[in-house]
């Protein structure tokens, strides 16, 4: 005898295990019920091993990885290859609120310098204040005097605005303007747009014609 397990009223499921891995699934963003049951029946169809290749490298990606402890982008080892490569420009830093916007200018092929990933933006309606992001590493990593100017690469949202605001203060407050230059990418970017979202062109432009912040 077959039983069907019931989600609300209008799916059913012939296992409870398909229906705990449609859960898990759904979880995911943008993964409704319906695209995650297609993913497990596909899943549940192919060959053992190809799922178990999939369960090890969701494992390793979560187990394994660490964040560069320079840049806090995400990385394999202690640094990340951007950090460690001698052909980068150290007088350049970029900072991004994720790892998601440094692969969205990198993709570019645009920018010759470092990042520092903030790990979020100042958000004062989320409950964010600027002791929830990676402040202290980025000021350490600042003293550094190779550094002579900072691009705020943050999406051009009221927040990102904010955050843009608040660390120019702060870098101002241990770098004279003469020592550093401050820039923000050029408002090719729709104001109110997310970074990770803009196309190539209009972020690689953005990039190269930056703005200095007054």
């Amino acid at each position: 005898m077959t039983f069907f397990y019931t989600f609300g009223s209008s799916m059913t499921y012939p296992s409870r295990y398909i229906e705990s891995a449609v859960n898990e699934i759904s979880r995911l963003p943008g993964i409704g019920k319906k695209t995650a049951l297609r993913m497990v029946l596909h899943l549940f169809n192919e060959p053992v091993e190809n799922t178990m290749k999939l369960s090890q490298a969701l494992l390793d990606m979560r187990t394994k990885i660490n964040h560069c402890h320079l840049c806090k982008n995400i990385s394999d080892g202690e640094e990340c290859d951007i950090c460690t490569n001698p052909k980068r420009n150290r007088e350049l830093l970029c900072i991004v609120e994720s790892a998601r916007d440094v692969m969205a200018i990198e993709k570019t092929s645009q920018y010759p310098g470092l990042y520092y990933v903030l790990g979020g933006i100042i958000s004062p309606v989320n409950g964010i204040s600027p002791d929830d992001i990676n402040i202290p590493g980025l000021i350490q990593r600042i003293n550094n005097n190779e550094v002579k100017e900072i691009i705020m690469g943050l999406s051009p949202t009221m927040d990102g605005d904010t955050t843009i605001y608040y660390l120019s203060k702060k870098i101002r407050e241990i770098k004279t303007h003469e020592e550093l230059h401050i820039t923000t990418m050029a408002r090719g970017i729709p104001v109110g747009g997310e970074l990770e979202f803009t196309d190539e062109i209009t972020l690689g432009r953005s990039i190269l014609n930056r703005n200095e912040v007054k």
